[in-house]
């Protein structure tokens, strides 16, 4: 039970978001079953909302020197830096499925082809972690960052779609040889399409 100083707690603590209040209540949830408690008070709040002082500004540069580190450990193929790192934005209030998105496109860009399986991987994770939330989440995470990190890599479809996306540019909207054009009626055949 939640005691009404500690809602108005709560609400303060949260400055008008949600995801800080909502996790210093999954804090003070895990202190009160360690404790064997069910009341959760001002005191337990006020502790758990110290404990979760990690240095993690979202929208500052914090924020993009952790998610740096995030995917450069995977890039490093180090997966316990990389769970490390996972950890440590939960932790600090990081919205899962950002994590989750970061590591879609990870598998796409960094993986690519040489291992598949990767993008189905972190698909499959973000629709875990969006399915189960937290705390349970961060197993499906924390599996996904191991196996991105150990996949072997190669960025070749990334690659080849920015050399496309150049050429594109360069060149324009150029017209489509006949040969590999669609050809649904005779005239058309007759003409070279699709020949």
């Amino acid at each position: 039970a939640l005691t009404p100083e500690a809602r108005a707690f709560l609400a303060a603590h949260g400055q008008g978001d949600a995801r800080v209040a909502l996790g210093a209540l999954e804090l003070a949830a895990r202190i009160a079953r360690a404790r064997k408690t069910r009341t959760l008070d001002l005191p337990l709040l006020e502790e758990a909302a110290q404990q979760r002082a990690l240095r993690y500004d979202k929208g500052g540069e914090e924020h993009y020197n952790v998610i740096s580190a995030f995917i450069k450990s995977m890039r490093g193929s180090d997966p316990d830096a990389a769970v490390y790192w996972v950890m440590r934005m939960l932790e600090a209030g990081e919205d899962p499925l950002f994590i989750a998105r970061r590591m879609v496109i990870f598998a796409a860009e960094d993986i690519g082809n040489a291992e598949p399986q990767a993008l189905q991987l972190a698909i499959a994770a973000r629709d875990a972690v969006h399915f189960v939330g937290l705390p349970e989440g961060r197993i499906p995470l924390a599996q996904a960052a191991t196996f991105l990190a150990t996949c072997p890599k190669s960025n070749a479809a990334y690659a080849a779609m920015q050399a496309a996306s150049e050429e594109v540019r360069r060149t324009g909207a150029l017209p489509v040889p006949l040969h590999i054009r669609n050809a649904p009626t005779p005239l058309m055949k007759g003409l070279g399409y699709g020949a």
